[in-house]
């Protein structure tokens, strides 16, 4: 399958960049590692993969920054449940600021509400849009040629059998999966404890 998938981007390189963009739009820092390592072997076109991936995720930010300050507190009423998650990410703007807007993509559990809540708060729109494109860059350059290393690396170590592409693509998946792994546990324990913090509303943070 890994060799199918292998040839479908070989084939279809170009257009694979459009996917990018609608994946990352959405999400999937996971994605994008594998794509770095598929640029690695000279399948793709690194520099326009870590472009369609920052535009693609600077995009679908900015979309849920517009839901938040448009429908939040609509959706608030009619999704309680998104209270909690919504309160621990404006008490992170709150803290942080600046910090906050250009690392929330790295947050676990978090980075599912910051748009939207941020597009609550009072922070203006251009410095919302100006913020998240250099974030949405750090993103999408860190994943991508982290991806990149990782399929350089294995390479290297795998010497003539990294002809096998599957091989490669094994070991990544591995390694990604067991980091996420951990990450992700770590985060969501983490997460669960904020958000126990998090329980009754609280106002936004007063703007930047």
């Amino acid at each position: 399958m890994d060799i199918d998938i292998y040839r479908l981007i070989e084939d279809y390189r170009d257009w694979f960049y459009v996917i990018t963009f609608i994946w990352t739009f959405l999400e999937g820092e996971t994605f994008v590692i594998f794509a770095g390592a598929a640029a690695s072997q000279n399948l793709l076109n690194q520099y326009w993969l870590v472009a369609a991936a920052w535009l693609g995720s600077f995009a679908g930010d900015q979309l849920y920054f517009w839901i938040g300050r448009r429908y939040g507190h609509r959706l608030m009423k009619r999704f309680p449940k998104l209270q909690g998650g919504v309160n621990v990410a404006l008490d992170m703007l709150h803290k942080y600021h600046v910090g906050f807007i250009l690392s929330f993509r790295f947050i676990y559990g978090v980075r599912n509400f910051s748009s939207f809540a941020m597009g609550m708060s009072m922070i203006g729109w251009p410095r919302f849009a100006a913020l998240n494109f250099i974030a949405a860059g750090v993103w999408a350059n860190c994943f991508a040629w982290a991806g990149y290393l990782l399929g350089v690396a294995f390479e290297a170590v795998l010497g003539d059998i990294a002809k096998d592409f599957g091989l490669i693509m094994l070991g990544i998946f591995v390694t990604v999966g067991v980091t996420l792994f951990i990450v992700h546990r770590r985060g969501k324990a983490r997460f669960e404890a904020q958000i126990a913090a998090q329980q009754k509303p609280v106002n936004p943070p007063a703007s930047e």
